[in-house]
Protein backbone atom coordinates (compact mmCIF):
# COMPACT_ATOMS: atom_id res chain seq x y z
CA UNK A 1 0.00 0.00 0.00
CA UNK A 2 1.31 3.68 -0.81
CA UNK A 3 0.26 6.33 1.30
CA UNK A 4 -0.12 9.43 -1.16
CA UNK A 5 -0.50 12.74 1.53
CA UNK A 6 -1.79 16.12 0.66
CA UNK A 7 0.56 19.11 2.35
CA UNK A 8 -0.65 22.69 1.86
CA UNK A 9 1.61 25.84 1.54
CA UNK A 10 2.07 25.59 5.55
CA UNK A 11 4.27 22.32 5.18
CA UNK A 12 4.78 20.43 7.78
CA UNK A 13 3.34 22.70 10.73
CA UNK A 14 -0.44 22.46 8.49
CA UNK A 15 -0.22 18.74 9.29
CA UNK A 16 -2.67 17.01 11.57
CA UNK A 17 -1.13 14.86 14.23
CA UNK A 18 -2.78 11.98 12.18
CA UNK A 19 -1.09 12.94 8.90
CA UNK A 20 2.58 13.63 10.81
CA UNK A 21 2.33 10.27 12.26
CA UNK A 22 2.19 8.85 9.64
CA UNK A 23 4.94 10.75 7.88
CA UNK A 24 7.42 9.55 10.76
CA UNK A 25 6.50 6.10 10.78
CA UNK A 26 7.08 5.17 7.08
CA UNK A 27 9.74 3.34 6.30
CA UNK A 28 10.27 5.30 2.99
CA UNK A 29 9.32 8.69 2.25
CA UNK A 30 9.09 9.74 -1.33
CA UNK A 31 8.57 13.93 -2.73
CA UNK A 32 9.76 16.51 -4.21
CA UNK A 33 13.25 18.44 -3.15
CA UNK A 34 11.03 21.13 -1.78
CA UNK A 35 8.19 18.71 0.27
CA UNK A 36 11.09 16.38 2.10
CA UNK A 37 13.03 19.55 2.95
CA UNK A 38 9.78 20.78 4.94
CA UNK A 39 10.39 17.58 7.51
CA UNK A 40 11.98 17.18 10.74
CA UNK A 41 14.76 14.42 10.86
CA UNK A 42 13.69 10.55 11.09
CA UNK A 43 16.71 8.38 12.18
CA UNK A 44 17.01 4.99 9.45
CA UNK A 45 13.66 6.91 6.89
CA UNK A 46 14.56 6.40 3.48
CA UNK A 47 13.96 9.63 1.63
CA UNK A 48 13.87 9.85 -2.10
CA UNK A 49 12.84 12.53 -4.76
CA UNK A 50 10.63 11.29 -7.76
CA UNK A 51 12.67 10.19 -10.53
CA UNK A 52 12.85 11.31 -14.32
CA UNK A 53 11.27 10.92 -16.14
CA UNK A 54 8.87 10.77 -13.63
CA UNK A 55 5.95 8.05 -15.48
CA UNK A 56 8.84 5.84 -16.77
CA UNK A 57 10.59 5.63 -13.35
CA UNK A 58 7.88 5.39 -10.79
CA UNK A 59 7.24 1.20 -11.30
CA UNK A 60 11.28 0.72 -10.93
CA UNK A 61 11.63 3.09 -7.73
CA UNK A 62 8.96 1.59 -6.15
CA UNK A 63 9.36 -1.93 -7.34
CA UNK A 64 12.91 -1.57 -4.84
CA UNK A 65 10.33 -0.45 -2.08
CA UNK A 66 7.47 -3.28 -2.04
CA UNK A 67 8.14 -4.63 0.90
CA UNK A 68 8.34 -1.16 3.07
CA UNK A 69 5.88 1.34 4.50
CA UNK A 70 5.88 3.72 1.58
CA UNK A 71 4.25 7.56 1.72
CA UNK A 72 4.11 9.71 -0.93
CA UNK A 73 4.26 13.45 -0.32
CA UNK A 74 1.93 15.82 -2.68
CA UNK A 75 0.66 19.34 -2.91
CA UNK A 76 -2.81 20.13 -1.38
CA UNK A 77 -5.22 17.60 -2.81
CA UNK A 78 -3.00 14.88 -4.49
CA UNK A 79 -5.62 13.75 -7.34
CA UNK A 80 -6.10 17.60 -8.61
CA UNK A 81 -2.90 17.56 -11.30
CA UNK A 82 -0.72 15.59 -9.01
CA UNK A 83 1.16 12.83 -8.27
CA UNK A 84 -2.31 10.90 -7.10
CA UNK A 85 -3.60 10.06 -10.34
CA UNK A 86 -0.49 9.14 -11.58
CA UNK A 87 0.15 6.62 -9.18
CA UNK A 88 -3.69 5.48 -9.51
CA UNK A 89 -3.28 5.03 -13.27
CA UNK A 90 0.14 3.04 -13.03
CA UNK A 91 -1.00 0.83 -10.01
CA UNK A 92 -4.65 1.12 -9.51
CA UNK A 93 -6.90 2.29 -6.77
CA UNK A 94 -6.17 -0.68 -4.30
CA UNK A 95 -2.69 -0.03 -3.25
CA UNK A 96 -3.13 3.88 -3.09
CA UNK A 97 -4.41 5.30 -0.16
CA UNK A 98 -4.65 9.01 -0.98
CA UNK A 99 -5.39 11.18 1.66
CA UNK A 100 -6.00 14.70 0.70
CA UNK A 101 -5.35 18.28 2.01
CA UNK A 102 -7.11 21.60 1.01
CA UNK A 103 -6.61 21.97 -2.82
CA UNK A 104 -5.51 25.40 -4.33
CA UNK A 105 -8.14 25.08 -6.79
CA UNK A 106 -10.73 25.24 -3.39
CA UNK A 107 -8.31 27.96 -2.32
CA UNK A 108 -8.03 29.89 -5.02
CA UNK A 109 -12.13 29.31 -5.30
CA UNK A 110 -12.65 30.91 -1.80
CA UNK A 111 -10.01 34.04 -2.60
CA UNK A 112 -12.32 35.01 -5.18
CA UNK A 113 -15.53 34.26 -3.96
CA UNK A 114 -16.04 31.82 -6.84
CA UNK A 115 -19.12 29.27 -6.07
CA UNK A 116 -17.40 26.01 -7.34
CA UNK A 117 -20.43 25.29 -9.98
CA UNK A 118 -19.72 28.71 -11.90
CA UNK A 119 -16.16 28.03 -12.56
CA UNK A 120 -14.00 25.47 -14.86
CA UNK A 121 -10.43 24.33 -14.10
CA UNK A 122 -7.97 23.54 -16.61
CA UNK A 123 -4.54 22.32 -15.58
CA UNK A 124 -2.08 23.61 -18.09
CA UNK A 125 1.14 21.75 -15.65
CA UNK A 126 3.28 20.34 -18.64
CA UNK A 127 0.96 20.77 -21.41
CA UNK A 128 0.71 23.56 -23.86
CA UNK A 129 -1.02 26.95 -23.10
CA UNK A 130 -2.99 26.60 -25.95
CA UNK A 131 -5.69 24.81 -24.41
CA UNK A 132 -6.58 27.86 -22.76
CA UNK A 133 -8.42 28.79 -26.22
CA UNK A 134 -10.93 26.00 -26.23
CA UNK A 135 -12.63 27.35 -22.88
CA UNK A 136 -12.51 30.91 -24.30
CA UNK A 137 -16.30 32.39 -23.98
CA UNK A 138 -17.97 36.23 -22.63
CA UNK A 139 -18.70 36.05 -18.69
CA UNK A 140 -16.93 32.79 -18.29
CA UNK A 141 -14.73 31.76 -15.31
CA UNK A 142 -11.49 29.67 -15.46
CA UNK A 143 -9.06 28.55 -12.76
CA UNK A 144 -5.50 27.63 -14.24
CA UNK A 145 -3.17 25.87 -12.74
CA UNK A 146 -0.17 27.07 -13.87
CA UNK A 147 2.87 25.56 -14.88
CA UNK A 148 5.61 27.79 -13.44
CA UNK A 149 5.81 31.68 -13.07
CA UNK A 150 5.94 32.47 -16.75
CA UNK A 151 2.27 30.90 -17.28
CA UNK A 152 0.38 33.89 -16.47
CA UNK A 153 2.99 36.03 -19.63
CA UNK A 154 2.26 33.56 -21.88
CA UNK A 155 -2.00 33.40 -21.22
CA UNK A 156 -2.22 37.39 -21.40
CA UNK A 157 -0.54 36.86 -25.12
CA UNK A 158 -2.87 34.28 -26.23
CA UNK A 159 -5.41 36.15 -24.62
CA UNK A 160 -4.74 39.29 -26.25
CA UNK A 161 -4.75 38.01 -30.12
CA UNK A 162 -7.48 36.26 -29.46
CA UNK A 163 -10.09 39.90 -28.75
CA UNK A 164 -9.98 38.55 -25.10
CA UNK A 165 -7.34 40.98 -23.31
CA UNK A 166 -10.25 42.94 -21.27
CA UNK A 167 -9.73 39.61 -19.51
CA UNK A 168 -9.29 40.12 -15.83
CA UNK A 169 -6.52 38.11 -14.55
CA UNK A 170 -5.61 37.06 -10.64
CA UNK A 171 -2.73 35.47 -9.63
CA UNK A 172 -2.74 33.92 -6.33
CA UNK A 173 0.56 33.03 -5.22
CA UNK A 174 1.34 30.42 -2.41
CA UNK A 175 -2.27 30.00 -1.33
CA UNK A 176 -2.46 28.84 2.58
CA UNK A 177 0.87 30.22 2.64
CA UNK A 178 2.75 32.98 5.11
CA UNK A 179 3.69 34.51 1.84
CA UNK A 180 0.95 34.25 -0.07
CA UNK A 181 0.11 37.40 -2.49
CA UNK A 182 -2.67 38.61 -5.19
CA UNK A 183 -1.43 40.48 -8.41
CA UNK A 184 -4.66 41.24 -10.63
CA UNK A 185 -4.48 43.03 -13.83
CA UNK A 186 -6.47 43.11 -17.65
CA UNK A 187 -4.34 40.68 -19.79
CA UNK A 188 -3.91 43.35 -22.20
CA UNK A 189 -1.82 45.29 -19.08
CA UNK A 190 0.12 42.04 -17.97
CA UNK A 191 3.37 43.08 -17.33
CA UNK A 192 3.81 41.39 -13.40
CA UNK A 193 6.26 38.61 -12.26
CA UNK A 194 4.30 35.92 -10.85
CA UNK A 195 5.44 33.41 -7.88
CA UNK A 196 6.33 30.08 -9.07
CA UNK A 197 3.39 28.40 -7.03
CA UNK A 198 0.35 29.86 -8.06
CA UNK A 199 -3.16 29.12 -9.56
CA UNK A 200 -4.18 32.41 -12.07
CA UNK A 201 -7.74 32.86 -12.06
CA UNK A 202 -9.47 34.63 -15.53
CA UNK A 203 -12.69 35.95 -15.75
CA UNK A 204 -12.71 36.05 -19.47
CA UNK A 205 -14.10 39.19 -21.14
CA UNK A 206 -14.29 38.96 -25.20
CA UNK A 207 -16.32 38.23 -28.10
CA UNK A 208 -18.06 34.83 -28.43
CA UNK A 209 -15.86 32.73 -30.78
CA UNK A 210 -17.46 29.54 -31.71
CA UNK A 211 -19.46 26.86 -29.71
CA UNK A 212 -18.63 23.66 -28.24
CA UNK A 213 -21.03 22.78 -30.63
CA UNK A 214 -20.39 21.31 -34.22
CA UNK A 215 -20.31 23.75 -37.54
CA UNK A 216 -17.51 26.17 -36.38
CA UNK A 217 -17.77 28.56 -39.72
CA UNK A 218 -15.20 27.95 -42.15
CA UNK A 219 -13.01 30.60 -41.95
CA UNK A 220 -12.20 29.43 -38.18
CA UNK A 221 -9.45 27.01 -39.96
CA UNK A 222 -6.85 27.63 -42.29
CA UNK A 223 -7.36 25.54 -45.39
CA UNK A 224 -6.16 25.09 -48.88
CA UNK A 225 -9.46 23.77 -49.85
CA UNK A 226 -9.26 20.32 -48.44
CA UNK A 227 -12.20 20.81 -45.69
CA UNK A 228 -14.96 19.45 -44.36
CA UNK A 229 -16.91 22.34 -44.91
CA UNK A 230 -19.37 23.55 -41.95
CA UNK A 231 -23.33 21.59 -42.42
CA UNK A 232 -21.56 18.50 -43.44
CA UNK A 233 -19.27 19.15 -40.16
CA UNK A 234 -22.03 19.03 -38.06
CA UNK A 235 -23.70 16.39 -40.03
CA UNK A 236 -20.59 14.11 -39.28
CA UNK A 237 -20.20 15.20 -35.76
CA UNK A 238 -23.70 14.60 -34.69
CA UNK A 239 -23.31 10.90 -36.07
CA UNK A 240 -20.04 10.32 -34.88
CA UNK A 241 -21.23 10.94 -31.29
CA UNK A 242 -18.17 12.79 -29.33
CA UNK A 243 -18.36 11.18 -25.51
CA UNK A 244 -15.80 12.09 -22.67
CA UNK A 245 -12.59 10.27 -23.46
CA UNK A 246 -12.87 8.76 -26.57
CA UNK A 247 -10.81 8.46 -29.11
CA UNK A 248 -11.37 9.45 -33.08
CA UNK A 249 -9.25 8.50 -36.02
CA UNK A 250 -9.61 11.48 -38.58
CA UNK A 251 -8.21 9.75 -41.78
CA UNK A 252 -7.60 12.19 -44.73
CA UNK A 253 -7.99 14.86 -42.22
CA UNK A 254 -7.14 17.86 -44.73
CA UNK A 255 -7.39 21.12 -42.24
CA UNK A 256 -8.35 18.89 -39.45
CA UNK A 257 -11.37 20.57 -38.90
CA UNK A 258 -13.81 17.16 -37.57
CA UNK A 259 -11.14 15.85 -35.55
CA UNK A 260 -10.65 19.47 -33.43
CA UNK A 261 -14.04 19.84 -33.13
CA UNK A 262 -14.29 15.88 -31.81
CA UNK A 263 -11.65 17.50 -29.39
CA UNK A 264 -14.00 20.32 -28.71
CA UNK A 265 -16.61 18.23 -27.68
CA UNK A 266 -14.92 17.96 -24.58
CA UNK A 267 -11.35 18.26 -22.92
CA UNK A 268 -10.96 14.34 -22.85
CA UNK A 269 -12.11 13.40 -25.89
CA UNK A 270 -8.75 12.54 -28.13
CA UNK A 271 -7.75 12.79 -32.14
CA UNK A 272 -5.41 10.76 -34.19
CA UNK A 273 -5.90 13.00 -37.63
CA UNK A 274 -4.06 10.82 -40.47
CA UNK A 275 -3.02 13.20 -43.22
CA UNK A 276 -0.70 12.23 -46.35
CA UNK A 277 0.21 15.91 -47.17
CA UNK A 278 3.12 17.06 -45.43
CA UNK A 279 2.00 21.09 -45.66
CA UNK A 280 -1.47 19.94 -44.62
CA UNK A 281 0.18 18.02 -41.81
CA UNK A 282 1.62 21.10 -40.52
CA UNK A 283 -1.49 23.10 -41.29
CA UNK A 284 -3.58 20.72 -39.03
CA UNK A 285 -1.25 21.29 -35.79
CA UNK A 286 -2.04 25.17 -36.41
CA UNK A 287 -5.62 24.95 -36.59
CA UNK A 288 -5.70 22.54 -33.33
CA UNK A 289 -2.96 24.73 -31.24
CA UNK A 290 -5.29 27.90 -32.75
CA UNK A 291 -8.70 26.84 -31.76
CA UNK A 292 -7.30 25.23 -28.16
CA UNK A 293 -6.83 21.36 -29.23
CA UNK A 294 -3.09 21.76 -29.11
CA UNK A 295 -2.73 18.04 -28.03
CA UNK A 296 -4.47 16.58 -31.34
CA UNK A 297 -2.23 14.00 -32.65
CA UNK A 298 -1.14 14.12 -36.14
CA UNK A 299 0.46 11.38 -38.28
CA UNK A 300 2.00 11.81 -41.61
CA UNK A 301 0.87 9.21 -44.17
CA UNK A 302 -1.99 7.33 -45.58
CA UNK A 303 -4.07 4.66 -44.26
CA UNK A 304 -4.27 1.57 -44.16
CA UNK A 305 -0.63 1.67 -43.68
CA UNK A 306 -0.28 4.94 -41.59
CA UNK A 307 -2.90 3.47 -38.97
CA UNK A 308 -1.45 -0.12 -38.08
CA UNK A 309 -0.36 0.01 -34.27
CA UNK A 310 -2.39 3.17 -33.61
CA UNK A 311 -5.08 2.76 -30.80
CA UNK A 312 -8.54 1.20 -31.06
CA UNK A 313 -10.43 4.19 -31.62
CA UNK A 314 -14.04 4.74 -30.92
CA UNK A 315 -15.13 6.31 -33.91
CA UNK A 316 -13.72 6.96 -37.50
CA UNK A 317 -14.24 9.96 -40.32
CA UNK A 318 -12.93 9.28 -43.66
CA UNK A 319 -13.21 12.22 -45.09
CA UNK A 320 -11.18 10.87 -47.88
CA UNK A 321 -9.58 7.92 -49.56
CA UNK A 322 -12.16 5.53 -48.73
CA UNK A 323 -11.83 4.15 -52.27
CA UNK A 324 -8.01 2.81 -51.27
CA UNK A 325 -7.58 -0.90 -50.94
CA UNK A 326 -8.43 -2.22 -47.58
CA UNK A 327 -9.04 1.39 -45.93
CA UNK A 328 -12.73 1.11 -45.46
CA UNK A 329 -12.01 -2.84 -44.46
CA UNK A 330 -9.38 -2.13 -41.67
CA UNK A 331 -11.67 0.71 -40.47
CA UNK A 332 -14.64 -1.18 -39.92
CA UNK A 333 -11.84 -4.18 -37.75
CA UNK A 334 -10.53 -1.76 -36.04
CA UNK A 335 -13.50 0.09 -34.36
CA UNK A 336 -13.87 -0.66 -30.94
CA UNK A 337 -17.51 -2.62 -30.01
CA UNK A 338 -19.87 0.85 -29.99
CA UNK A 339 -17.93 2.76 -32.34
CA UNK A 340 -19.13 4.77 -34.74
CA UNK A 341 -17.90 5.35 -38.48
CA UNK A 342 -18.74 8.25 -40.72
CA UNK A 343 -17.80 8.43 -44.43
CA UNK A 344 -17.69 11.14 -47.00
CA UNK A 345 -17.73 10.87 -50.77
CA UNK A 346 -18.08 13.13 -53.59
CA UNK A 347 -17.38 10.89 -56.31
CA UNK A 348 -19.66 8.33 -58.68
CA UNK A 349 -16.62 6.07 -57.38
CA UNK A 350 -16.58 6.57 -53.54
CA UNK A 351 -20.48 6.37 -53.97
CA UNK A 352 -20.80 3.07 -55.12
CA UNK A 353 -17.93 1.79 -52.44
CA UNK A 354 -20.54 3.09 -49.56
CA UNK A 355 -23.52 2.07 -51.21
CA UNK A 356 -22.26 -1.61 -51.15
CA UNK A 357 -20.82 -0.98 -47.80
CA UNK A 358 -24.83 -0.25 -46.75
CA UNK A 359 -26.22 -3.18 -48.85
CA UNK A 360 -23.45 -5.31 -46.62
CA UNK A 361 -23.10 -3.70 -43.02
CA UNK A 362 -26.72 -1.43 -43.26
CA UNK A 363 -26.56 1.63 -41.10
CA UNK A 364 -27.46 4.83 -42.50
CA UNK A 365 -26.65 6.14 -46.49
CA UNK A 366 -27.50 9.73 -46.91
CA UNK A 367 -26.85 12.11 -49.55
CA UNK A 368 -26.80 16.04 -48.80
CA UNK A 369 -27.35 18.85 -50.48
CA UNK A 370 -26.19 21.78 -49.28
CA UNK A 371 -27.47 25.07 -51.23
CA UNK A 372 -26.19 28.97 -50.17
CA UNK A 373 -27.45 32.35 -51.47
CA UNK A 374 -25.58 34.30 -53.22
CA UNK A 375 -25.61 37.36 -56.07
CA UNK A 376 -27.23 36.74 -59.51
CA UNK A 377 -25.85 40.28 -60.85
CA UNK A 378 -28.59 42.69 -58.83
CA UNK A 379 -30.60 39.62 -57.80
CA UNK A 380 -29.74 36.82 -55.40
CA UNK A 381 -30.37 33.23 -56.12
CA UNK A 382 -29.30 29.99 -55.37
CA UNK A 383 -25.69 28.29 -55.29
CA UNK A 384 -25.01 24.80 -54.99
CA UNK A 385 -22.32 22.97 -53.26
CA UNK A 386 -21.74 19.51 -54.73
CA UNK A 387 -23.51 16.84 -53.39
CA UNK A 388 -21.80 14.51 -50.38
CA UNK A 389 -22.53 11.01 -49.95
CA UNK A 390 -22.59 10.17 -46.43
CA UNK A 391 -22.03 6.68 -44.67
CA UNK A 392 -22.80 5.89 -41.21
CA UNK A 393 -22.41 3.04 -39.13
CA UNK A 394 -22.17 1.88 -35.60
CA UNK A 395 -20.38 -1.27 -34.38
CA UNK A 396 -22.45 -4.10 -32.68
CA UNK A 397 -21.35 -4.59 -29.01
CA UNK A 398 -21.54 -2.47 -26.17
CA UNK A 399 -18.88 0.32 -26.03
Amino acid sequence: MITVLGMGADGWTGLAEGSRRRVLDAEVVLGGARHLDLLPPALDQIRRSWPSPLREGLPVLLEEYADRRVVALASGDPLVSGIGSTLIELFGPEVVEVIPALSSVALARARMGWPAESVEVLTLVGRDEHAVLRTLAPGHRLLVLSSDETTPGRVAALLADAGYGGSVMTVLGDLGSEDESRQESRAVDWSGDAPQLHVLALDLIGPGVGSWAAGLPDDAFESDGQLTKRDLRASALARLAPQPGQLLWDIGAGAGSVGIEWMRAHPTCRTIAVEADPGRVDRIARNAQRLGVPALSVVEGRAPDAIEGLPSPDAVFIGGGATADRVLDACLAALRPGGRLVVHGVTLQTEATLATAYANHGGELTRVQIEHASPIGTFTGWTPARMVTQWAWTKEGAS
